[in-house]
């Protein structure tokens, strides 16, 4: 168990992301409440929320030489390691925050809820991911993955007068409450295991016991259905279109890459290092488990003329081919989900950024068909549009390309063939729907009355941001895939 412990200035520097988050965070509630509020000028808050995001990104630049120096910092009794693999992460929960905090300023101004409290949920939200990426021991890691989930449950339903938000909210709670509760009940499993809660006493004691044991099974199995929740794998994605499409856009945007992106971050340091020397037992589970959703996500994403249910089935399908780099249970096979991760935060939040854009009389418009006619009215925009969808399939030389290629390459690598075809054959299927996105806004008819765009200059940011790196990171890539690279022998050590 985990011994009582002093707080000391090094175990202050190991959580200054966190504690810098949390800081901001309290620190919009109340400004929010004694001046923005006085003066009206509530976007404020979204300008505190970026400073909060550059003192974090200062921070993590500290971390970097004593990183490379000293391979670790640890802090809290080992409970907290910053490495490599927590800075990389850090760094992906940092940009999805930023973005979800620009897109955000004018499309709650426009939904008639601009309020601190959404801008502090985004931080806060945003110290649990970090611990996430950061812990070493169960109750630790329990208690920022309930932070990360408490705050988006909010978020979701934060549009306090949609009925969608509401019920989307409500199951999101849920099924999270449930998936939560086999979370822990597979820890304490663990716990009884080994008699600690570090993860690396943890995985001695499961090193020293028979691989089908019958203990260690049950602990696998419901550690695994919670994270399955968590990063919308099947038959445990049926939250995700629901959520996806009642949420707030922005919201969907960050709880579609961050959430995934710290799910995966604790998915692996777990398999990794508690369960890594009982591979035999979860790897044919996880592949499984990989295919069904690759299979259910793409399938299902091909009959959806909702563009925020599309997406949430095609993010239920990209589950499912990172979980293939971890079935490949090697460096090339990580290095491949943590390149997607990053690659993702971009496709999809600048997907989800035009579709904020798209306004019908005030409303929200959403549908495959609103983005009708979409060249003739934003030629720009719609060439944007055009790179997020051929890089969420994974042409070359965009950035979702070097994902599915070093995942595909691990699985060769491996001798998982068969997978590797299955993985295949689903891109060729995804192609379809997202070209069906790409013809509506090239060669559909405009309707008689077509949506609007909003683009203020918030949107614009987070599209062109989005865009561009998209693009860099396809063009340049060796710089992306050496970080990638670098935060997976972390982990691996």
């Amino acid at each position: 168990m985990m011994d009582a412990i002093s707080f000391t200035l090094s175990d202050f520097h190991v959580l200054k992301p966190a504690i810098v988050l949390c800081l901001f965070g309290c620190g919009i509630l109340l400004t929010d409440a004694f001046l923005v509020r006085r003066i009206g000028q509530r976007w404020l808050n979204a300008v505190t929320a970026l400073v909060g995001e550059a003192v974090v990104a200062a921070v993590l630049l500290q971390y970097l030489p004593d990183v490379r120096s000293a391979g670790s910092l640890t802090g809290l009794g080992g409970s907290i390691v910053v490495d490599g693999f927590g800075v990389f992460f850090n760094i992906i929960f940092m940009l999805a925050a930023a973005l979800a905090v620009i897109l955000s300023a004018r499309y709650m101004e426009a939904e008639g809820e601009q309020r601190g409290e959404y801008y502090a949920l985004i931080l806060f939200a945003q110290a649990g991911m970090s611990i996430m990426a950061t812990g070493h021991d169960l109750v630790v890691l329990f208690v920022a993955l309930e932070t990360m989930a408490l705050s988006f449950y909010v978020m979701v339903g934060f549009l306090r007068d949609s009925k969608r938000s509401n019920e989307a909210a409500m199951k999101y709670l849920i099924l999270g409450a449930f998936s939560s509760g086999l979370l822990a009940y597979g820890f304490s499993v663990l716990y009884g295991i080994s008699g600690s809660t570090s993860l690396a006493a943890i995985g001695e004691a499961i090193a020293d016991r028979p691989a089908l044991d019958w203990i260690m099974i049950l602990a696998l199995i419901t550690t695994s259905v919670g994270l399955f929740f968590k990063i919308a794998a099947a038959p445990f994605h049926m939250w995700a279109p629901d959520v996806y499409e009642g949420a707030p856009t922005p919201t969907t945007a960050y709880v579609s890459v961050a959430s995934k992106a710290a799910s995966f971050a604790l998915m692996i340091r777990l398999f990794v290092t508690a369960y890594g020397s009982v591979a035999e037992a979860w790897v044919p589970l996880l592949a499984i488990v990989a295919v069904a959703t690759m299979t259910i996500g793409n399938l299902a994403a091909v009959t959806q003329s909702n563009l925020k249910r599309l997406l949430a089935y095609s993010s239920v399908a990209h589950a499912g081919y990172m979980l293939l780099g971890l079935v490949a249970f090697s460096a090339t096979g990580l290095r491949g989900i943590a390149i997607y991760l990053l690659a993702y935060v971009f496709m999809n939040f600048g997907a989800f950024a035009l579709i904020a854009a798209l306004r019908r009389d005030g409303e929200a418009a959403e549908e495959l068909d609103d983005l009708n006619g979409l060249f003739g009215r934003a030629p720009g925009y719609t060439i944007l549009m055009a790179i997020f969808m051929l890089s969420l399939t994974g042409i070359p030389p965009l950035a979702g390309f070097y994902g599915k290629y070093y995942i595909f390459l691990a699985l060769l690598g491996e001798g998982y063939y068969i997978l590797a075809v299955f993985a295949a054959l689903y891109v060729a299927v995804s192609a379809y729907y997202y070209f069906r996105v790409i013809r509506a806004c090239w060669l559909g008819e405009a309707a008689e009355r077509p949506a609007s765009l909003d683009m203020n200059l918030g949107t614009r940011t987070a599209l062109v941001a989005s865009g561009v790196l998209t693009v860099l990171i396809g063009i340049l890539p060796q710089r992306f895939i050496d970080l990638a690279g670098e935060s997976v022998l972390a982990a691996l050590r």
